[in-house]
């Protein structure tokens, strides 16, 4: 851990931290006691001092938040492995040392502060005074601020951040993690998330400057000082007219007489999902009570991530019922994601996973830009990304229509800044998303964004029924048209990183040292690409194209029977995430055969590569 200026007198916090007989734990002990003026977090650490708690004192005092697929991450509470006060100040003050050396007009430009709703009683910690403290260290530095006077979507700061031509941007955020966890996600002067290597650059200034600097702690400065700025009406405004840009049926919006519910699943996303209708000339949807309004304990779900299916959408699904709505849009609770339910013929809701939205979204967003378009227009300037990991639906698709079609890293980091670049060299991006229900609808957000994605799908299903189809079958059409693609994502939880190293480790070396596995069970191996260390079989020099990432775990296997099927670790959560997806041919039309054959793959994949019971590894419950 880095230092700031060396300990003052010594004091009886310095007695208390030095009976650890830890050195390491007994600088950090007094560090923490000195610098937390949080009155509930400095207790949490007295009571584990007081108690000689040294297991869990190191735990979380001697290791520090790193960032990962979406920035800090972490539960709230005590430590420097916490998101917290002090961790957040330290976070900021990193972040303004970087950004001084970076940005010579940083004082002039400014940097964008945002936050959900989230929060945590017993360390009287919420994201609005996160927030508050993280516009503190800035301004008492003479960095103007533009801080949302109240919780605003995640998409609001990248937004912000390129509106407003600031430097940069943070919005402080778990999204769809559970109630026990915040976060704070940096966004770039070019509106995404930052991405190496300024995230590694920002963790050596914070390490450089861990001591509170006078102000820091004044959280009152967002009401007092001058160089604050509330940006709300000025974002709300431009975000919803720059929104009519991806409008093409206004007309059939004012006329139809189809009815929506959204669920904001107790985060941000009523008030903006509900202008948001009214941007595209739709009657308001039909929100869920219970989980309208903000609320921190997401009392009604058991995790509040829209992405669990049907279980997590019950009340939803009621409602829609009751109301005769035969569509649901789901927004996770900071408004970034986006779930979307149907009713079908029979009665039953069909909930659409991430890929088979992308499914529909690309051929939306392509067919719009086709009716659209100029007559000049060049179809093989167009394109569309995703994610790795996701399906290759739209690769199929470009492949058939023309356009491009990129992959990217896990992360809509990679997706975002891979966007900026497209743009600025007079490239044209209609679509980009991540298979965790992550979708950019044009690009006015460089992020994935559940509020214009929630009005788009709304418009679709009202074009659709124009033409007596639903999602459902549209979807069918669709994978008639270019090709089947049925995955499935899953994931084990694993709370012991020793054991996920391991598993891993394993398939690098399968057989022999450094040899990968050629079988899964009776399943054929092609290739093999470990993005962790830059290895790909299917490239004539072996190397990855995609870029290396040593901090996480990633392996993609392709197999001869056209599955494509990926283990890799959680940025954000402790998980082994695994992606599988039957990639057939137009002329490959039988569905039920092609599940039957991924199902078989998956549980070879389970069984040879993961070894869940010997692991130790608990499956996802249902």
């Amino acid at each position: 851990m880095g230092e700031c200026g060396a300990p003052g007198d010594v004091n009886s916090n310095v007695l208390i931290a030095r009976s650890t007989g830890d050195a390491q734990l007994d600088k950090a002990v007094w560090q923490w006691l000195n610098w937390d003026k949080n009155q509930k977090t400095k207790e949490q650490i007295e009571s584990l001092l007081q108690n000689g708690k040294h297991k869990e004192l190191r735990d979380r005092l001697c290791c520090r938040l790193t960032f990962g697929t979406a920035g800090l991450r972490s539960a709230m509470g005590a430590g420097f492995c916490y998101i917290n006060d002090l961790t957040v100040i330290q976070s900021t003050q990193g972040i303004y040392k970087y950004l001084e050396r970076c940005f010579s007009d940083f004082k002039q430009r400014g940097f964008v502060v945002g936050y959900d709703t989230r929060g945590q009683v017993t360390s009287n910690c919420s994201s609005k005074k996160l927030a508050k403290l993280t516009a503190a260290v800035l301004l008492a530095k003479d960095v103007p601020v533009y801080f949302f006077s109240t919780y605003v979507p995640t998409p609001f700061v990248p937004y912000a951040v390129q509106q407003l031509k600031a430097v940069a941007g943070v919005m402080i955020t778990a999204s769809h993690n559970r109630k026990e966890d915040n976060g704070y996600k940096v966004y770039w002067e070019n509106g995404a998330q930052i991405t190496s290597p300024h995230d590694k650059e920002i963790i050596k200034c914070i390490e450089e400057c861990v001591e509170p600097w006078n102000g820091s702690w004044n959280e009152n400065l967002v009401d007092t000082s001058p160089l604050r700025q509330d940006p709300l009406k000025k974002i709300c405004d431009c975000y919803m007219e720059d929104l009519r840009k991806i409008c093409y049926h206004r007309e059939l919006n004012v006329q139809t007489n189809l009815k929506f519910v959204h669920t904001s699943f107790h985060g941000v996303g009523h008030d903006y999902v509900q202008l948001a209708f009214k941007a595209f000339g739709f009657q308001p949807p039909i929100p869920v009570p219970e989980q309208k309004d903000p609320d921190p304990d997401f009392s009604t779900v058991k995790c509040p991530n829209p992405e669990e299916g049907e279980s997590v959408l019950e009340l939803s699904l009621r409602l829609a019922e009751k109301e005769n709505a035969k569509v649901v849009v789901a927004t996770d609770p900071d408004a970034d994601r986006l779930a979307v339910a149907e009713q079908q013929e029979n009665g039953c809701w069909k909930v659409f996973t991430g890929n088979e939205l992308a499914a529909l979204f690309g051929w939306w967003m392509f067919f719009c830009w086709k009716e659209n378009c100029s007559q000049d227009a060049d179809v093989k300037n167009v394109y569309m990304l995703a994610t790795t990991v996701s399906s290759k639906i739209l690769r199929a698709i470009a492949l058939k229509e023309g356009f491009h079609f990129e992959e990217t890293l896990p992360g809509f980091k990679w997706i975002g800044s891979r966007v900026k670049d497209l743009l600025d060299n007079g490239k044209e991006v209609l679509f980009a998303f991540e298979e965790s229900i992550g979708f950019m609808c044009g690009t006015s957000v460089l992020d994935k964004d559940g509020v214009s994605a929630a009005v788009v799908i709304a418009e679709m299903a009202t074009y659709l029924e124009g033409k007596n189809l639903t999602l459902a079958q549209k979807l069918i059409e669709i994978y008639e048209t270019y090709g089947y693609h049925i995955s499935k994502t899953s994931y084990f939880l694993c709370y012991d990183p020793p054991t996920i190293k391991r598993i891993f480790e394993k398939l690098r070396n399968f057989d022999a040292p450094q040899s990968y596995p050629k079988f899964c069970g009776i399943y054929n191996i092609l290739h093999v690409r470990d993005i962790t260390t830059g290895y790909d079989s299917s490239q004539p020099n072996e190397k990855s194209v995609l870029p290396v990432s040593k901090s996480s775990q990633m392996i993609t296997f392709t197999f001869q029977n056209g599955c494509v099927a990926t283990l890799r670790t959680s940025g954000t959560e402790p998980k082994i995430k695994y992606y599988a997806e039957m990639c057939a041919l137009p002329e490959q039309s039988d569905r039920s055969m092609l599940e039957e054959e991924l199902q078989k793959l998956i549980e070879a994949l389970i069984e040879n590569f993961l070894e869940p019971d010997k692991n130790g590894l608990i499956w996802r419950s249902a």
